[in-house]
Parts: C-alpha cells; structure tokens; sequence
C-alpha cells in the first residue's frame, strides 16, 4: 500500500482514535449495565439493563469494532509502522482482531440471548455479561498502552528491512 499523505494519515489517525475510545467507552457502559443486571435484586431492573445492552449491541458494537480494525489496518498499512514490522503493532493487530471475533460470536449473541430472557419476562442473571467486558475493557486499556508507550522493539521482517534500508539496497520495502 502506498503511504499515506499527511492530510490522509492525520484524518485516518483521528477516525481510529475516536472510533477505539468509543469502543472502550461502549464496552465500559456494557460492563457496568451487565453488573447492574447481575446484581440487582429487581427483575424489573434487570430486564431494563439487559435490553439496553441489546440496543448497544445491536447499534454498537459490531461497527465500533470493525471501524477500529479497519482504521487501524489502514494505518499500519499506510504508514511507515507497517503491519509487521514492530512487535506492539503486530500484537495489538492479533488483540484486536480476537476481540472483533469476540464480539461477533460470543458478546453479542450472549447479550441478544439475555434480552431475550427479558422480554419474555423471565431474566437470569448470567455472569458472563460482566466477565466478557471486563476482560474486552482490560484488553482495549492493554492496547492503549501499548499504543503510546510502543514497546518491544523491531521484528524480524522490521530488523531486516532496517539493515536493508540502512545498507542501500535497492528496491528494499522501507514500510
């Protein structure tokens, strides 16, 4: 992929931003209406929680996530990062990726399987919609930081195209 101007990149950059802070936003609003669900006394609040995670999923989840990962790809990809060539970016890839998957076959059909408990008057409380976004919550914290603090150095393929680079090679991918 060609790299991206600064104009694009900078405008790419402000959609993956705001698109993963949503997410982690979305996903805190999940686990702290999956808490009220699990711990209320009420069935009446419980149902109320249980459907308003059903909107959010429903409206949410599934365009947050995919907007993250596709942004994010759009910037591995178009700038001088790479895809593959530092080691943080290729592990909050493969984090996010697992999520997205997470969400499409785990997280919303639980919450879908919930709501619908609920409206047929009859919620259970169910644990797993508290422990799927807390470890989704600690997952996007996890890729934050990674994101800022860019740790653990080049990969081979990175370390290779540095030397590369360095040395003058003709033709060498510099992405």
């Amino acid at each position: 992929m060609q790299q991206l101007n600064r104009p694009a990149r900078r405008a790419v950059l402000v959609l993956h931003l705001a698109v993963s802070v949503s997410w982690l936003g979305l996903t805190l609003g999940l686990l702290t209406l999956g808490l009220t669900g699990y711990t209320t006394g009420s069935p009446e609040m419980a149902t109320v929680a249980y459907r308003a995670m059903k909107i959010f999923g429903d409206w949410l989840v599934l365009p947050l996530a995919f907007a993250s990962l596709i942004s994010g790809l759009v910037l591995s990809l178009g700038t001088a990062w790479g895809l593959a060539r530092h080691r943080w970016v290729v592990v909050k890839f493969w984090l996010t990726l697992i999520t997205v998957l997470l969400s499409v076959f785990s997280l919303r059909p639980g919450i879908n399987h919930l709501a619908a408990e609920a409206a047929a008057g009859t919620p259970v409380a169910d644990i797993s919609l508290v422990i799927a976004p807390s470890v989704a919550t600690a997952t996007y914290l996890f890729i934050t930081a990674i994101s800022v603090l860019k740790p653990w150095g080049l990969t081979t393929r990175g370390s290779r195209l540095r030397r590369a680079r360095r040395n003058g090679v003709e033709g060498a991918d510099v992405r």
